[in-house]
């Protein structure tokens, strides 16, 4: 079957009374018929319905909708994306170890690598740049891991995936995917990633309702390096959130190009804009990562818009407070268009040399679009525009 198709039939198999949408299996743990069904299922692992911290129908429906969209032979669900990228760097880091990150990756990413598992003694080592010599000279000793995020959060620079799976394989680190703001358009497996990276909390959901994480790769590699930690860490999800996202899941394929499309739209009408500095969207020509985004992201440029309003975050405060449709809040993917400050918001809490580094200015904005009337979402950023002029 073709992905979309899929993304609606993967899931688990019907009760004996053939319910059409997937049952939720909203049960703590299963039972045997005997002692000795239930030693042989703890024995086996990852083979049996044993306990829903680390095994259930319902959150299997969902790995298996993760990996068809990723192309991928298996996937691993997780509380919400962020226990992803722990579960992700307690199974490849350890004490002496060396991960190499993307500076451009989501806020929490920075502090969990930066201010958590450097005090574990691994060696964490930013790179600012998508400059491939930069990424070189980081990989030119070994790693152990090599986290990326394309296109980034919020400043979506395009990271050649190509050139970093091949540099990470010769530095004899795993190479893993951030891939939350591409889903569905962007397969990094295809490009030689070892594992993809989700927030089910934006474009899988899409309405913005749970939260959820999930890792997609090689079965062998998650099952040996990344269920462990599953299993005894216990990140799991809800059965009723794998649900949710698995239903979302659905209509991610006509979901995403059309947040694909509003989102160019609003980039093309916020260029010039009196008051409006510079706006990143790879899905406009002038973007520097724009050629490398259209053959990775299979042509779409994607649903956020960065954006900065001159004057600072005084500006970029006014701009925002005088919307009337965008939600303010820090959540994308959603079917409602959302708007936020990343300055005081998402990094915040991100060293204020880091952020001048990354580029994370005063009147720096990022929106999301979503699935209104395109029309409507101009005009609620005209009231921002002319809040800027006032």
């Amino acid at each position: 079957m073709k992905t979309a198709t899929r993304l609606i039939r993967e899931q688990s198999a019907p009760s004996p009374h053939g319910e059409h949408g997937e049952a939720v299996h909203l049960t703590s743990s299963f039972r045997f018929a005997d002692a000795e069904s239930a030693a042989a299922a703890f024995a086996r692992q990852g083979e049996d319905y044993v306990y829903s911290r680390f095994s259930n129908p319902t959150v299997d429906a969902l790995n298996r909708r993760v990996a068809a969209m990723e192309g991928a032979e298996f996937a691993l669900s997780t509380a919400s994306g962020m226990s992803a990228i722990l579960a992700l760097c307690m199974g490849f880091l350890q004490s002496g170890g060396r991960v190499v990150c993307s500076a451009h990756v989501f806020g929490a990413t920075v502090q969990l690598l930066g201010n958590f598992f450097r005090k574990f003694g691994v060696e964490v080592d930013f790179v600012y740049s998508a400059d491939l010599d930069e990424w070189r000279k980081a990989l030119s000793g070994r790693a152990d891991l090599v986290l990326a995020e394309t296109p980034s959060n919020p400043l979506l620079q395009i990271l050649d995936l190509s050139a970093l799976a091949e540099m990470s394989r010769k530095a004899g680190a795993v190479f893993a995917v951030d891939n939350c703001f591409c889903a569905w358009a962007q397969r990094p497996l295809e490009w030689g990633a070892d594992i993809i990276v989700h927030s089910g909390t934006k474009y899988l959901d899409g309405q913005g309702r749970v939260l959820c994480g999930a890792l997609a790769g090689k079965k062998e590699m998650l099952m040996e390096r990344i269920y462990p930690f599953l299993r005894s860490g216990g990140p799991a999800p809800s059965p009723f959130n794998a649900w949710v996202v698995a239903k979302g899941m659905e209509t991610l394929p006509v979901r995403f190009p059309a947040h694909c499309e509003r989102g160019g739209r609003l980039a093309e009408f916020l260029r010039g804009k009196r008051g409006i500095g510079r706006v990143l969207h790879s899905g406009l020509a002038e973007h520097p990562g724009h050629d490398l985004a259209m053959r990775q992201q299979g042509g779409y440029g994607g649903g956020i818009v960065s954006f900065v309003a001159e004057g600072g975050q005084n500006a970029a405060w006014r701009f925002v407070d005088a919307l009337r449709l965008f939600s303010i809040t820090a959540n994308f993917g959603d079917a409602k268009s959302t708007i936020t400050h990343p300055l005081s918001t998402t990094h915040s809490r991100v060293p204020d040399e880091m952020r001048r580094r990354l580029g994370v200015e005063e009147g720096l904005l990022r929106l999301s679009a979503g699935l209104e009337d395109a029309e409507e979402l101009e005009e609620d950023l005209s009231r921002g525009l002319r809040a800027l002029e006032g």
